[in-house]
């Protein structure tokens, strides 16, 4: 019997996280991985609080498990800490190297290895796609976690394209509820502003109160995953998460059959989604152009 850890940074009813989990443990059945069976999957839901994810990943290490699979730069940091010698696989970061859990995509060298969510170019194509739908944008707040390498990556590609697309762009730092939506109501004040968000655990916490404060202040925003459009925001575009929990599911197989995470290059996502909510649209009084609409892989109106 094989056992593997997961630790997640939500709640046990987050929708979208056990559709994630479904889709992992889906993909290590076709792999011959029976829960009962030849293998035991401990899960940990630590919330997005610090100090709970530090105690579930110091818990989740001292079962001593083969491989454990965490999400986001939230959890796999705390469980670095942890230990050197558990292999970890994690379906979602942002800049791995950056952040110090690999020495290079190519060759890992330590006990963690997985799959990158966001490549810096991305933040180019947000902006893009904010001017496509709500051409009328001139000023551009984008949300970044000050901390995360990528959401600085992130702003810098957004700045590159800006002059091009002659929109200004401010950075907003998402540290907790309170600074966001002084800093959003302040952005507001100012005529034909447009909101970005950057991937970072912080604005997923927050995702409810980012999508509210759009459409509070009418700013049309650009997010970079399907949560926000779920939670009410206008357009999403990134990387399918589903399918990188997916592909994870990959990686715990070969370690599990004796391979090596040090030996198992980081890989960057494959599958992008673009999720558009036209009610939303509607109440911005925004006309997304059926060309947006062509390339979107869900409408929901």
């Amino acid at each position: 019997m094989r056992r593997i850890g997961v630790l997640l940074p939500a709640t046990a009813d987050d929708a979208e996280y056990q559709a994630r989990i479904g889709a992992f443990l889906q993909a290590l059945g076709h792999s011959g991985w029976s829960i009962g069976r030849n293998v035991r999957v401990d899960t940990r839901w630590a919330t997005a609080n610090a100090g709970e994810i530090r105690r579930h990943a110091a818990e989740l290490v001292a079962l001593a498990p083969d491989v454990i699979l965490a999400h986001g730069a939230s959890t796999v940091g705390p469980l670095l800490q942890a230990t050197r010698t558990v292999p970890i696989v994690f379906p979602i970061a942002g800049d791995p190297v950056a952040a110090g859990f690999v020495d290079s995509l190519a060759r890992p060298g330590g006990n963690a290895t997985g799959f990158m969510t966001v490549e810096h170019s991305m933040g180019g194509k947000w902006l893009e796609l904010l001017k496509q739908i709500a051409p009328g944008v001139m000023r551009a707040a984008v949300l970044r976690d000050p901390a995360s390498p990528s959401g600085i990556g992130q702003f810098g590609a957004i700045q590159t394209v800006a002059p091009s697309l002659r929109v200004e762009v401010n950075p907003v730092n998402v540290r907790d509820a309170s600074e966001i939506e002084r800093a959003v109501a302040a952005f507001a004040r100012s005529s034909n502003g447009g909101l970005i968000v950057t991937a970072s655990g912080g604005a997923a916490v927050h995702r409810d109160l980012i999508a509210t404060l759009a459409a509070r202040h009418k700013l049309p925003a650009v997010y970079f995953e399907r949560l926000f459009v779920d939670a009410g925001g206008l357009i999403s575009y990134g990387a399918d998460f589903v399918d990188q929990y997916r592909r994870a599911a990959g990686y715990v197989d070969r370690i599990l059959k004796g391979e090596k995470p040090a030996d198992l290059p980081v890989q960057a996502p494959t599958k992008y989604e673009m999720v558009i909510n036209l009610k939303t649209a509607k109440a911005l009084g925004l006309d997304v152009p059926p060309s947006v609409i062509a390339r979107a892989d869900e409408v929901i109106e």
